[in-house]
């Protein structure tokens, strides 16, 4: 098992202006990844290019100016908020002798020290060999990698020795068992639905607060932490909503913008709990002045796997960090669109308690008159 170094390493991060609107958020965002996967930010670079430069991606002066503030921050590796192709990350490692990782690598990396369950490692692994047989060819091999570090985890030094044979025979090991465990899923929900049970998937931006409301509505104990990618296993559990019943309700993994494909690919199976639930109940952080940012990023990976048709009701969570009072909101049609609540306070639980509890019985009435209609065709039928 690879080991962090205690003090946790020191990363330089590299932020460049392409004309992005929200180059703050960004900005904010690649902080709080390389802290999450146990980095210290020691310096950021920043500047403004028109394009990527295609060597180097920063440009020789950017570049330049990076290796100055590693030797003035004695920094251990250098964390690009952006996607580099293999040939520019090698010829960043070359220039800077240091260690260098882009934005998707780092995101992997935070998967896979979250990664606890069986199946999160089995996906967290597929995503990263998926992304690695792009740069099996390393600039920095001389490097000691056992002493682990961000971007370091996973399958390892051995693995990047191994030829795409070998890569691809692992690739498709992989695969196979997830569509295993995919096909094991597929028969527990099938089981809820013959169960009519209303089936409720949280689904929103990383450290939107999901697990949080998840254990405040269901007291399961699920990990919660003010941290990008706290949950990666999907844990579902029974809701007993009175007038109502039973309900099933889901927690997923967060989403994030420029989530790699990989990961979503790899995830799949774990996703599949919100394209077959029957609300998306979609928690936003109500205090992030990013949240509509947000909001259009989870959007669009719930495109991205199928579940854009599925109904949605916001979650308009944090309400006990902004001036907003709990309450319910209902869209043109009669039905509730937006609930808003604090899963820290418990403000607006209820009101969220009894929102789900409507769809329920909606669900009920919708699946006995089907019954019923199905029934009065039979005898029609048979008489006939």
């Amino acid at each position: 098992m690879i080991e962090r170094p205690a003090a946790g390493e020191r990363a330089v991060i590299v932020q460049l202006d392409f004309g992005q609107l929200d180059l703050e958020d960004q900005l904010e965002e690649v902080r709080l990844l390389a802290e999450s996967a146990g980095g210290v930010v020691v310096a950021e670079v920043g500047g403004r290019r028109q394009s990527p430069d295609p060597k180097t991606f920063a440009g020789k002066g950017k570049v330049d100016e990076i290796e100055a503030m590693i030797a003035a921050t004695s920094a251990d590796l250098v964390i690009f908020n952006h996607d580099l192709s293999p040939a520019q990350q090698r010829n960043l490692e070359r220039a800077l002798r240091c260690r260098v990782i882009d934005r998707t690598s780092l995101i992997l990396d935070i998967f896979a020290l979250r990664a606890s369950s069986a199946e999160g490692k089995l996906q967290v692994e597929l995503a990263q060999l998926e992304h690695l047989s792009t740069r099996l060819v390393r600039g920095w091999t001389h490097l000691e990698r056992q002493r682990g570090g961000i971007g370091m985890r996973g399958p390892g030094e051995k693995q990047l020795e191994t030829d795409r044979r070998l890569l691809g025979n692992r690739v498709k090991l992989l695969k196979e068992r997830l569509n295993k465990l995919s096909r094991q899923r597929g028969v527990q929900r099938k089981a809820r639905k013959r169960g009519d049970v209303l089936s409720v998937s949280l689904v929103g931006y990383t450290n939107a607060g999901k697990s949080t409301l998840f254990n405040a509505l269901t007291h399961a104990g699920v990990y919660a932490a003010d941290k990008l990618f706290a949950t990666l296993d999907t844990t579902s559990r029974k809701l007993w909503i009175e007038g109502a019943g039973n309900i099933v309700i889901s927690d997923t993994v967060g989403f994030i913008r420029n989530l790699p494909h990989s990961l979503v690919d790899a995830f799949h199976a774990t996703l599949e709990a919100a394209t077959d639930a029957d609300i998306l109940l979609h928690v936003v952080d109500s205090a992030s002045h990013a949240r509509d940012e947000q909001m259009i990023e989870v959007n669009k990976v719930l495109q991205e796997i199928g579940a854009d048709a599925v109904r949605q009701v916001i979650a308009w969570n944090k309400i006990d960090l902004t001036d907003a009072s709990p309450g319910v909101e209902r869209d043109e049609y009669g039905n509730i669109a937006r609930v808003r609540v604090s899963a820290r306070s418990g403000e607006g639980l209820d009101l969220l308690r009894e929102s789900l509890a409507e769809y329920a019985r909606a669900k009920a009435q919708a699946r006995q008159k089907a019954l019923a209609e199905a029934e009065k065709q039979a005898q029609y039928d048979y008489i006939n």
